[in-house]
């Protein structure tokens, strides 16, 4: 079977964005075999987030992921083993996105670039995968019976920013906050957006097809955390 492991869905992910940006080249048979691949996956995840978000791990089933993804559920267990499995990978998947975001935005030149970067993609994130954002707040709620084999990893990286911020303290660059309670506050604001669309949506009085004015929401946000460590 093809595995459809966080691993393999981190690899897919970086091959889309290649590809959305591909170099002129000739296509062999074997790059067309990837390709038909990548996008399966890519089908696979979509459908299995979709799933999941809407139905839970119990109430969702590959039969459903399957027809989503276009493809029958033998060829979806091709790819996978179990739904199980697959909702554990699809879990890990997003922490893995989630901690990409904030290492990618620690490397900003100051405080307040990395407040403003972080904050950017975090909230787009939400706008662009709010099931994502939702099928992971849902485990939380639930207790977290599969995430809670894998927190190790991430309480490290949670950690190393937790670092990051307390050197700002510690260097006068900010005005002194618990570094850990500033981060899960700015998890907790940026995750609002998608976790509570329906919500935001009445608050805002916004109709089908509007989207709020994430510009001005981003900056909100932004301005909110800069203005708690004393930058604004």
């Amino acid at each position: 079977m093809g595995g459809l492991s966080a691993h393999h869905l981190r690899a897919q992910a970086m091959t889309q964005q290649k590809a959305e940006n591909p170099e002129p080249q000739m296509s062999s048979p074997r790059d067309k075999v990837l390709e038909r691949r990548r996008m399966i996956l890519a089908a696979i995840r979509d459908a299995a987030i979709d799933e999941f978000a809407s139905k839970g791990l119990i109430g969702a089933s590959t039969q459903a992921i399957a027809q989503r993804a276009g493809l029958t559920k033998p060829q979806l267990h091709y790819y996978i083993s179990s739904k199980e499995e697959l909702y554990e990978d699809i879990l890990v998947y997003i922490l893995d996105e989630w901690q990409e975001l904030f290492l990618s935005a620690s490397t900003g030149d100051t405080p307040a670039d990395v407040i403003r970067a972080y904050v950017h993609k975090k909230l787009e994130y939400g706008r662009r995968h709010p099931k994502a954002s939702r099928l992971f707040t849902t485990e939380i709620a639930n207790g977290a019976p599969v995430l809670g084999r894998h927190w190790a990893p991430y309480q490290a990286s949670t950690k190393e920013a937790v670092k990051l911020i307390q050197s700002w303290v510690d260097q006068g660059l900010v005005r002194a906050v618990d570094p850990l309670l500033f981060q899960m506050h700015i998890w907790a604001v940026t995750q609002h957006y998608a976790d509570f669309e329906v919500q935001v949506r009445n608050m805002m009085h916004l109709g089908d097809g509007e989207e709020p004015d994430y510009e001005q929401v981003e900056k909100e946000v932004a301005s909110l955390f800069l203005r708690a460590l004393g930058l604004e």
